[in-house]
């Protein structure tokens, strides 16, 4: 008894290069639950910033109901709960390290919680946001302004975008990369040249695109390199075809592309993509596939 005693550990004395390698197979569930609470080593370990470089909450899904009044969606306390709890050990543990933020589209995040995370990870470099509901010009805003590393955001529809765009070129110099999953009109395109003249990669993929807003990208973003309309609905908008969906891109438009270093395109009525894209009306319905 004396000898099987003498080789027992205490969980503190796991080897700490053998407990990181550990943790970094956890997904936020497992790393935001009893582990940061074992022993002051484990969560030492876990407050690596190896494991904190990327904050991944695609895995966090809202309970919610629709509504027909404003903000559209009822989200149930518990949902809330859980968001907030784990938020709040992921950002203590991360101690400011984030530099990737992805929400899940139907994560609805409020403002609160949104400007919580902001203030806990400063040094933000790319943001994947998730639905606009619960989400107002304020708080959004708030966030903007801290995270002034920012350098690339994926974003669902949003109504009115300019301010938002005005925001990000007022406080982030290093915006480069934009990826936008909604109607993209011409009203946008004006935001993008008026305030983020520099853009570099803009993603449009499986939405509505109106070609005036297209021309007005290709004309006026001089540092644009890369352009994704790939399974898009492409809207004309000249006076004799207004309103009508395009099938094939003229040679205008290729000619005005080919100075980019990347510019991809699918309009295929085989394509599954397109044909999803054309069913959803150019909305964000498939990431529920």
């Amino acid at each position: 008894m004396e000898d099987h005693a003498s080789i027992v550990r205490n969980w503190e004395d796991v080897n700490t290069d053998i407990l990181l390698k550990l943790f970094q197979s956890f997904d936020i569930f497992e790393l935001t639950s009893a582990i940061p609470h074992v022993c002051s080593t484990w969560r030492t370990v876990a407050s690596d910033p190896v494991l904190w470089g990327t904050l991944d909450l695609s895995m966090l899904k809202s309970n919610f109901i629709k509504t027909t009044q404003e903000p559209y969606i009822y989200v149930e306390s518990r949902s809330c709960q859980t968001l907030t709890r784990v938020l709040k050990i992921a950002l203590n543990l991360s101690r400011g390290n984030i530099l990737t933020l992805i929400f899940r589209y139907d994560l609805y995040v409020r403002d609160d919680q949104l400007t919580y995370t902001a203030e806990r990870c400063p040094r933000l470099k790319r943001l994947v946001m998730p639905a606009w509901n619960l989400i107002k010009k304020s708080g959004i805003c708030s966030a903007i302004r801290v995270w002034k590393d920012l350098e690339s955001l994926t974003m669902p529809a949003i109504e009115n975008p300019a301010y938002l765009i005005e925001e990000i070129g007022k406080n982030c110099k290093n915006f480069a990369e934009l990826k936008i999953m909604g109607p993209f009109d011409i009203l946008f395109a004006s935001a993008l040249v008026s305030f983020l003249p520099n853009l570099k990669v803009l993603s449009l993929r499986c939405s509505v695109v109106w070609m005036n807003a297209l021309i007005v990208v290709l004309d006026r973003l001089p540092k644009l390199e890369v352009l994704n309309i790939s399974h898009c609905i492409l809207i004309e908008t000249s006076p004799l075809a207004q309103g009508m969906i395009l099938r094939e891109l003229d040679g205008s438009i290729l000619e005005k592309a080919s100075r980019l270093r990347e510019f991809l395109t699918c309009i295929d009525d085989w394509c599954i993509m397109c044909q999803r894209t054309r069913k959803d009306e150019g909305l964000v319905r498939w990431y529920k596939v």
